[in-house]
C-alpha cells in the first residue's frame, strides 16, 4: 500500500524558516506529481505547492510566492518545502500529497486532484 512519510515542521517564530520533507512509498511509478496542502482550524484545505519529481515544474499559492520553495530530492518520489519568513498565519496542518501523473499543473493546488495524503505535521509560528 502507498505510504507519504512526512518529517520537518515544528515551532518557529515570525520571520523564521522551516524544512518539511516527504517521501512516497511503495508507489508502482517512479515519479508523481507531489506536494503540500495545509489546513488551519476552522478553514478550508489549501494546496500550496506541488512539483513532478520527474519533470521540476512548480506550481504554488499566491499566499506563499517568493518565501516558500519546493524541490525534488535525488531519490526517487521525495520533496522537500524549504519555507522562509514564516508568518503566524501560516500556523496550520500541512500534508504531503501524490498523485502518479506525467505532470503537475494547476489542477494540483486543488484537494481532488492528489490521490494520496500523508497524515500531516503541525507548523505553528509565533508573532
Amino acid at each position: 500500500e502507498v505510504d507519504l512519510v512526512e518529517s520537518g515542521g515544528g515551532s518557529a517564530q515570525a520571520g523564521g524558516s522551516l524544512r518539511l520533507s516527504c517521501v512516497l512509498r511503495r508507489a508502482t511509478y517512479s515519479t508523481h506529481c507531489m506536494g503540500w496542502f495545509r489546513q488551519a482550524p476552522g478553514q478550508e484545505r489549501e494546496g500550496v505547492a506541488t512539483v513532478h519529481t520527474g519533470r521540476g515544474g512548480a506550481y504554488y499559492a499566491d499566499s506563499v510566492k517568493g518565501r516558500f520553495t519546493i524541490s525534488q530530492g535525488s531519490a526517487p518520489n521525495t520533496v522537500y518545502l524549504q519555507m522562509n519568513n514564516l508568518r503566524p498565519e501560516d500556523t496550520a496542518m500541512y500534508f504531503c500529497v501524490a498523485a502518479p501523473t506525467i505532470g503537475c499543473g494547476p489542477w494540483s493546488l486543488r484537494s481532488d486532484g492528489m490521490d494520496y495524503w500523508g497524515k500531516g505535521t503541525q507548523v505553528t509560528i509565533s508573532s
